[in-house]
């Protein structure tokens, strides 16, 4: 006989998948910043997709610009909507969330392209996921589309707030076709239940530019979720159309930003080592390596982000729970 307890679980869990619709509706929501013409290109990759329902959601990070906003108004799929100012990578998302109609969510940079069966093969998995928070397909380079960017993350380093990412330009052979929780998701391609979001809250928007998706993780597993990686769905990134390789802008923000996650997340404890890390070993380190490649620029963003730490409180980190 099976006892009482397990009974109920097992048909809570079989009424829950139940309700979930076979192919329900997913909003592609997407960050625009003066780059109107790649917009556009991904929009015509997720054109091509045979999964039926789906829409597009178009923030633009600024004024409107009828470059992009006259194509899209002849989609009806697509909403484009303009925020008049730079709000960053997480201010622009959450920006444009209450726009989104899905059951789930999947924020996608707009320096993207898709294959047509993405996003079938995907929601097939993430549908019988009751626990599933966050999800990120394999990414691979646009430009070298054998080489692997992203197949899942190892945990971030209690000293130097920084992670490995799984399989990381290697030649993709199959070899990372696989389906696993991971630490953390990829921000070019994430997926998130809307209940999730309308659980645990948005994106941080201090961060501006990087770490607002670690930040997000932290939340969500926190909730109780799981973070998904999905091997057999593939996304192709244009690495660095938006920010550059080793720019200022770049440097500055992940330097600032690996502390300021260090702060909201962690104990006290691990904080310090974060903050004794920097202090004796990353700035005496990347200041004179910069220098010596004849780039002050990088050196002296490097020093502004992590002097920005030592000038502003971190926000504590919500919790809904």
């Amino acid at each position: 006989m099976v006892p009482k307890k397990l009974f109920l679980k097992c048909y809570s869990t079989i009424c829950l998948l139940n309700t979930v619709p076979a192919t329900p509706l997913v909003s592609f929501l997407t960050v625009n910043y003066r780059q109107p013409e790649v917009t556009l290109q991904l929009l015509r990759s997720l054109q091509k997709l045979d999964y039926p329902k789906w829409e597009i959601i178009v923030v633009e990070n600024g004024d409107e610009d009828s470059a992009l906003s006259g194509p899209l108004a002849n989609d009806p799929r697509a909403t484009y909507y303009a925020t008049h100012q730079n709000l960053g990578f997480a201010g622009g998302n959450n920006a444009g969330l209450h726009l989104c109609k899905g059951e789930y969510t999947l924020f996608i940079n707009n320096d993207t392209e898709v294959e047509p069966d993405f996003l079938s093969s995907l929601i097939s998995f993430v549908v019988k996921q009751p626990k599933l928070g966050m999800l990120s397909p394999k990414i691979c380079f646009y430009q070298q589309p054998d080489t692997i960017q992203y197949a899942g993350f190892y945990p971030m380093s209690t000293i130097t707030i920084r992670n490995s990412g799984i399989g990381w330009m290697e030649k993709d052979l199959g070899q990372y076709n696989d389906v696993r929780t991971t630490a953390y998701i990829h921000g070019a391609a994430m997926l998130v239940p809307r209940k999730v979001i309308d659980e645990v809250g948005v994106m941080y928007e201090d961060y501006f530019l990087y770490y607002e998706e670690y930040d997000w993780c932290e939340r969500i597993k926190q909730a109780g979720y799981e973070i998904w990686y999905y091997g057999a769905s593939t996304v192709y990134h244009k690495e660095s159309v938006s920010t550059g390789q080793d720019s200022p802008l770049k440097i500055y923000y992940l330097t600032r930003n690996r502390l300021l996650f260090a702060r909201r997340n962690y104990p006290a404890w691990r904080s310090a080592l974060a903050f004794l890390y920097f202090g004796l070993v990353a700035v005496p380190k990347n200041t004179l390596q910069w220098f010596l490649k004849g780039r002050k620029d990088l050196a002296m963003a490097f020093l502004k982000g992590f002097w920005w730490n030592l000038t502003h409180k971190a926000k504590p980190r919500e919790n809904r729970n």
